[in-house]
């Protein structure tokens, strides 16, 4: 372990193995964030967490079979860092993982899957034109 201003650090080999992200609030000290997504169903929304704080969410409308993305947000502080793609990605894949259709009401989702084609057979045909898709 390295030592900087007499504090131990890892090496950055270490911490970005574990996140894949640094911040540090201390000049010469950086410390791995914990990103994390999951599903909050009792809130009906998919949530993106960071160090345990929610920072942004997608909401939904769940039925049988189906679920309706209505609204995503992501806090300003942590904008323009994939975060939102990466919540959305999680959302679309569990969805396809628990066969669910999906109907992209949320222009941001909607967007995510025109770039991104490989989820766009989650939205059943019969409503691809009604979104654009």
């Amino acid at each position: 372990m390295a030592m900087t201003r007499g504090l131990p650090q890892e090496p950055l080999s270490g911490v970005l193995g574990r996140a894949g992200r640094l911040r540090s609030n201390v000049p010469g000290m950086a410390v791995a964030e914990r990103i994390e997504v999951a599903d909050a169903p009792d809130r009906d929304r998919y949530e993106l967490s960071i160090d345990g704080e929610v920072v942004g969410f997608s909401a939904y409308r769940a039925r049988p079979g189906l679920i309706a993305f209505v609204h995503t947000e992501v806090d300003e502080q942590v904008q323009r860092r994939g975060l939102a793609d990466r919540l959305i990605r999680f959302a679309l894949e569990d969805a396809r993982a628990r066969g669910l259709a999906v109907l992209p009401f949320c222009p941001f989702v909607k967007a995510f899957i025109e770039r991104h084609r490989e989820f766009e057979a989650l939205v059943p045909d019969t409503y691809r034109e009604q979104f654009g898709l």
